[in-house]
């Protein structure tokens, strides 16, 4: 398996990404991933070990950083633009198009948690898409207004527009508006604020498990109003009669979101639970990844073809 670094732009704004390759020889050209990670992800983290997976099972696989984030370009740093977001799942299958190896007429989405929901979103408006599937999906635009769980208090969120309002001003007034902070400073702050499912999120992010030095840890204010009016389950309907596959930790709070996507579906679709896992060991638990690959490599060679 080889890797290479890539560039290619997203409505003016350019991607950076890794593209994965398989070692072995083929026939022609192959069946061809987009990889998205999580929501202050970056391509080096849990996308990455999910594209390069996939590039051992004998796929091309494009693990990208989402505009405003990572190597990629745009400002204001740390800005979560859920349209900008599906953008670049599109501009990541017109970069694959042009290249030989890939096989224009196999080409499939892989979202990880909030790319999961973006992923549907791409997917449900892009027909050259022929099959979709996300890991522990979220959609981060329910996940702030509704919580985690989908219990949260109304007023959460509104004290965070009111915020997002008010960093508009600032900086209209050419003041510094400031920028959320994502994560708290320890662990147990972490669960103060978001129990099991928080701390899960800072052993990730924010110690020698899973950090990276580029991975987001604050987002610009403005994300808050941006996906305040966005729904990525909208076009979940478009996908069918395209297939549609969800891997879902059976401890993950989020899993709420996955079942609301999976009850939107018109065409072909499956929610595959892994038992023991939560939402954020389906990121990197060789456990529970080893059988997330093992279902994806098993639905994408059914409907992309196998990779020869």
């Amino acid at each position: 398996m080889a890797r290479s670094d890539i560039r290619f732009h997203s409505a003016g704004i350019e991607i950076a990404a890794h593209l994965y390759t398989p070692d072995t020889p083929a026939s022609g050209p192959r069946p061809a991933l987009v990889v998205g990670h999580p929501g202050t992800g970056v391509k080096e983290q849990t996308s990455g070990t999910y594209a390069r997976r996939m590039a051992e099972r004998g796929f091309v696989a494009l693990a990208f950083d989402a505009a405003y984030q990572g190597e990629s370009g745009g400002l204001p740093r740390g800005l979560e633009d859920p349209a900008q977001r599906v953008e670049d799942f599109k501009a990541a299958v017109s970069h694959l198009l042009t290249r030989a190896e890939v096989d224009e007429g196999r080409i499939g989405l892989l979202g990880i948690c909030a790319s999961g929901g973006y992923s549907l979103a791409a997917t449900g408006g892009d027909p050259r898409v022929r099959a979709v599937a996300a890991v522990c999906t979220a959609d981060p635009s329910r996940q702030f207004r509704l919580g985690a769980d989908g219990a949260q208090d109304p007023a959460v969120f509104r004290a965070l527009l009111d915020a997002a309002g008010r960093a508009r001003t600032a900086a209209a007034r050419g003041e510094d508006p400031g920028v959320l902070t994502m994560f708290p400073e320890t662990a147990d702050e972490a669960f103060a604020l978001g129990g099991d499912h928080g701390v899960q999120g800072f052993e990730y992010y924010c110690t020698s498990r899973g950090g990276h030095e580029r991975s987001a840890k604050v987002l610009a204010w403005e994300s808050i109003d941006r996906m305040a009016c966005y729904d990525a389950f909208f076009a979940v309907p478009l996908i069918g009669p395209r297939p549609m596959l969800q891997i879902v930790g059976e401890r993950a709070v989020t899993s709420w979101m996955a079942v609301e996507a999976h009850q939107r579906a018109t065409g072909p679709a499956e929610l595959h639970w892994i038992e023991g896992a939560d939402h954020v060991g389906l990121y990197d638990r060789k456990e529970y990844i080893d059988q997330a690959v093992d279902r994806l490599a098993d639905f994408f060679t059914v409907h992309l073809g196998a990779a020869d």
